[in-house]
């Protein structure tokens, strides 16, 4: 059986980490070398880099604090936001990043996952789907907003998904917009559509609050992966407490 992971995630604006609730009422959270590094002490199976307004301000991810960041990792090291181009992707992975996320542009220009995988490999690409609840004649329908949460799209989540999978895409970070911040636990419903249409490996973001809540996802939301920020920079949690709790109750996971 393979190891389930828990990642923490930096949000990275202005060049400090940042979380709010729903991708909106930012707080500062830190400095990211310092928290990567204190993550990647305690035990963090990867790490996840979002620049969150690069996508919104039209611009490229932050190169020298990605070099910084990476400086301090002995783990995965997985960067996204303002990828637009090849070039912007190999600038990553040239600075200490092991795999490029990609969101707008994954749903602007589909070819980009096409080209990152081809350069690269499946094993370097991961599509981040951002996606809100919403109910429509009764049914419940998953929309795909880009960027950051900002831009509603036509896409709907599970069938963006097994269409980012064919683009090549070898993992999805699934975020629910909905309950971003809230610690109220992760969207299992959302979780469970897009892991029974994919078979690339899923991480499971937006909601953590308690050790069940990780659980769950696994459990329920069939993740792959568990990623949460708020609980971990606001010293709720440790990653070892999670990884201690999943595996008392018969989970896999690197202690």
């Amino acid at each position: 059986m393979v190891a389930k992971r828990v990642i923490p995630c930096l949000d990275v604006e202005n060049g400090r980490v940042v979380k709010g609730v729903s991708f909106r009422d930012l707080r500062d959270a830190g400095d990211p070398v310092e928290l990567g590094r204190r993550y990647a002490e305690e035990g963090a199976d990867e790490l996840v880099f979002l620049d969150i307004s690069a996508s919104v301000e039209g611009r490229r991810t932050m190169v020298d604090v990605v070099r910084r960041v990476a400086s301090e990792l002995d783990i995965p090291f997985t960067v996204g936001g303002g990828v637009r181009t090849l070039e912007d992707a190999e600038a990553l992975l040239n600075n200490g990043a092991d795999k490029v996320s990609v969101n707008t542009m994954a749903v602007e220009r589909p070819e980009l996952v096409r080209s990152i995988a081809r350069r690269y490999g499946d094993q370097c690409v991961v599509v981040a789907i951002d996606a809100k609840r919403e109910v429509l004649g009764g049914e419940v329908f998953y929309r795909v907003y880009t960027h950051s949460g900002t831009r509603p799209t036509d896409l709907e989540a599970a069938e963006w998904a097994r269409r980012a999978e064919e683009m090549g895409a070898g993992e999805l970070l699934v975020t629910s917009i909905d309950m971003d911040g809230r610690q109220m636990g992760y969207d299992v419903e959302l979780l469970r559509r897009i892991t029974q249409s994919v078979s690339v490996p899923v991480i499971a973001s937006g909601g953590a609050g308690s050790l069940e809540d990780f659980y769950r996802a696994i459990a329920e939301g069939g993740a792959d992966a568990v990623l949460a920020a708020s609980v971990f920079h606001f010293g709720r949690f440790r990653v070892r407490d999670v990884k201690e709790y999943l595996a008392s109750k018969g989970v896999e996971v690197r202690l």
